[in-house]
């Protein structure tokens, strides 16, 4: 397995379009944290960034040896908006966006049937050039519940488009995230994102599901008990024997360095990582 650092630890939580810090210092927070990636989104680089910046971006993380692990390439995706799925009826520049990053995964959304056919339209327009589609475990869409998103995956019927599982999600929509559900998932698994919460009623934040309404919980770091169990999911990634990212998917909880490091820290000491080939370039 490889570490990748979200981008969004730069962004406000309720404000997905504002990045409080520059890409050069998170990629040296990835660094200094031992990551091998940082997963891209458009509150640093998207399809509206000009074509040279994104020359020179990706330019910037080769030097200090980062990948970019996947590519979220407008602010409706992550805003999981109605305006979601449009990136789907024109995919091409999320594509071009993905190549230019050296990345092959690109994050779609989907939030009706009819958005079923242009994922499989996409999704052929992405095989053609060696890239994957993955939606996320995510409230209000068609992957809020288990069987449903194992029901949507069967219905597009690409073999490059699958999964991002994601914990935290699936616990605020009371689906079971542990082993067993990890399992079903293997087939269609692409990419793993973690981000930790604890249930509270009187919690400081909500978010809004189809299934549940209106669910309140603690934003907590990765490292603290009392929210998703990743001893447990790590166990069960390394014996199933998945090899790609792990991404610490975490909003800004502030001492952005200190809190990248203390969780890749944290989740070495539950699985195998490859070693970072990063570097600090000064």
């Amino acid at each position: 397995m490889k570490l990748s650092l979200s981008v969004r630890i730069g962004e406000k939580y309720a404000a997905k379009r504002e990045a409080e810090i520059p890409l050069a210092a998170l990629a040296d927070i990835a660094v200094a944290g031992g990551y091998h990636a940082l997963c891209m989104r458009a509150s640093q680089i998207g399809i509206h960034t000009p074509r040279d910046e994104v020359i020179a971006s990706a330019r910037m993380l080769r030097e200090r040896g980062l990948a970019v692990s996947m590519v979220t390439g407008d602010f409706p995706i992550p805003e999981n908006t109605d305006d979601g799925p449009l990136a789907l009826r024109n995919i091409g520049p999320y594509l071009d966006l993905a190549e230019a990053l050296g990345s092959d995964l690109v994050r779609v959304c989907i939030k009706k049937d009819e958005d079923i056919a242009w994922t499989q339209r996409a999704a052929d327009a992405a095989n053609e050039r060696g890239i994957r589609l993955v939606h996320q475990c995510h409230t209000r869409s068609l992957f809020e519940l288990i069987d449903e998103t194992l029901d949507v995956l069967r219905r597009i019927g690409r073999k490059n488009f699958g999964l991002t599982y994601e914990p935290a999600n699936l616990e605020f929509c009371n689906q079971p995230y542990g082993p067993n559900t990890i399992k079903r998932f293997v087939p269609h698994l692409f990419n793993v994102y973690f981000q930790n919460a604890r249930r509270n009623e009187a919690g400081d934040s909500k978010t809004v599901t189809w299934c549940c309404g209106e669910v309140r919980f603690d934003q907590i770091p990765i490292w603290e008990s009392g929210g998703i169990d990743f001893p447990a999911i790590m166990r069960t990634l390394e014996a199933i024997g998945y090899d790609g990212y792990v991404t610490s998917h975490q909003a800004s909880l502030g001492a952005h360095r200190e809190n990248a490091e203390h969780t890749a820290r944290y989740l070495r000491t539950l699985a195998r990582f490859e070693p970072a080939s990063t570097t600090l370039v000064s």
